[in-house]
């Protein structure tokens, strides 16, 4: 998969007529706002809606140059668009609800507030970047050096361990997870930063 940074893939959305750029959009932002909307009560069919929903609002948004940068990262306003048709959708579905004369689990299980919602979409979205991220990184290093990585990270093994079950010295461990660490820290950056003249 092509890395495209977020930078070039928003400034890519501007043009209304680029599929490839909406395409890349939707793959890089479906998902967390599809689990943030599971995780809040939507059912598995209605999230695919508000995912939808979400990406567009935010798409003619950001092309109208409603994002103000200044007011916070980009993720803090994608997590206000989404919350919202979060809300609206579930009051829909509760309306429906009554309309039909049956109890919704929906309507007994009450939307967290703002703040609640906001770590509950910070930890969904720090999942998908990290996880985007460690995925390029797999395909930047020698199988070796991301396995390093892997044993001691990712598995929870001590170094120590981890040059046991590979046949390596203890220092190709320490150094194959620091650099491996280290990119996936500049990648985490790479899809976080928006450049100024975009916005």
């Amino acid at each position: 998969m092509e890395w495209i940074t977020t930078t070039t893939l928003l400034r890519d959305l501007r043009d209304y007529r680029n599929d490839t750029a909406w395409n890349r959009f939707v793959q890089r932002f479906r998902g967390p706002i599809l689990q943030f909307a599971r995780n809040l009560g939507i059912p598995p069919d209605d999230a695919e809606e508000v995912a939808q929903e979400t990406l567009v609002s935010f798409a003619d948004a950001f092309r109208a140059r409603r994002y103000d940068r200044q007011r916070g990262r980009l993720r803090n306003w994608l997590f206000g668009i989404a919350y919202n048709h979060v809300r609206r959708h579930r009051e829909r579905l509760a309306r429906r609800s009554i309309e039909g004369d049956r109890i919704d689990d929906l309507e007994e299980e009450a939307l967290p507030d703002p703040h609640a919602a906001t770590d509950l979409w910070h930890r969904t979205w720090e999942r998908f970047l990290l996880e985007e991220c460690i995925d390029r990184a797999r395909r930047e290093f020698s199988s070796e050096t991301f396995r390093a990585f892997e044993l001691v990270v990712v598995a929870g093994r001590t170094p120590a361990e981890a040059a046991h079950v590979m046949g390596v010295h203890v220092k190709t461990i320490y150094n194959g997870k620091h650099r491996v660490l280290m990119r996936i820290r500049e990648l985490q950056t790479e899809l976080e930063e928006v450049h100024p003249d975009l916005v």
